[in-house]
């Protein structure tokens, strides 16, 4: 599978650092206010690591605050979202496992970028 390293999204930026057949680890910056959609995955779980920033993440029915150094994990069909409340870039590394890793495996519920589906 032929992809760029780095893919621009409107909340910011990720690297693809590593993968191999049931795992993909990326570098993500979230820009300051920024927010990925709210969404879940079918095929893979992920577990976020904050590097340096300030992190909202809300998983499943709980809402956490993360910064340097903490983590969580997000079972497979658990609805997810992060974003970066703070004064300075958001950056954390994440670690996906799973049977499927496409970017198309992607279930989105609200996106302030206009990505979701309309109701």
């Amino acid at each position: 599978m032929s992809q760029h390293r780095h893919v621009y999204r409107p909340w910011g930026v990720y690297d693809s650092i590593d993968n191999g057949e049931r795992y993909q680890v990326k570098r993500i910056t979230v820009k300051l206010g920024a927010k990925l959609s709210v969404q879940m995955h079918h095929h893979r779980a992920e577990h976020w690591i904050v590097v340096s920033g300030t992190a909202k993440v809300t998983n499943g029915d709980k809402e956490l605050m993360l910064t340097e150094n903490q983590s969580t994990y997000i079972p497979v069909g658990v609805v997810h979202a992060l974003e970066n409340p703070g004064v300075i870039p958001l950056e954390l590394i994440e670690v996906q496992s799973g049977s499927y890793l496409g970017e198309d495996d992607i279930v989105r519920f609200e996106d302030r970028y206009g990505r979701a589906p309309k109701a």
